[in-house]
């Protein structure tokens, strides 16, 4: 029961947030749970924990790629953004939130009461600063760099 009071805490916050990402994703997986408590089916709540990061980061993916599928971004348009100083940097924090989340999941698979956590500081990010709940994974991966960079001082 306490699990539906704080997904219904979650999807309430996030209805008074106005933020529609986390209300979808809050009506999902309480409809996934509803659903696997009354059919006995807890495999698809364990489904979506196991691969929805991966089916999401599919989903993100490919609307990523859309531009380039309607010609909006071209080869010629990828070559050049490497020739400015934004392009740089973009391709910088790419590749640094790219390392983020990869080392961001085995964190909070190994580490699950870090979770909670993270899930707050996202919460907080979207309800106050007008963020994007995709914080969680790397948030995760900033935790990992910190504690790795702390771990060297502390032995």
């Amino acid at each position: 029961m306490e699990e539906y009071l704080t997904l219904i805490l979650v999807l309430v916050l996030s209805i008074i947030g106005h933020n529609m990402t986390v209300v979808y994703a809050a009506i999902i997986v309480l409809v996934l749970k509803f659903i696997s408590q009354i059919s006995g089916q807890v495999q698809i709540l364990e489904y979506m924990g196991t691969h929805g990061l991966n089916l999401g980061v599919i989903v993100l993916t490919a609307a990523v790629l859309v531009p380039i599928a309607d010609g909006t971004v071209t080869i010629s348009t990828m070559i050049n953004s490497f020739k400015t100083p934004i392009g740089i940097v973009a391709v910088t924090a790419g590749l640094l939130a790219a390392i983020s989340g990869g080392a961001g999941v085995p964190l909070m698979q190994s580490n699950p009461n870090v979770v909670p956590a993270l899930l707050v500081g996202t919460m907080a990010g979207v309800f106050f600063f007008k963020g994007l709940a995709v914080g969680p994974l790397i948030a995760a991966g900033v935790v990992y760099f910190v504690m790795s960079i702390l771990s060297h001082f502390t032995g």
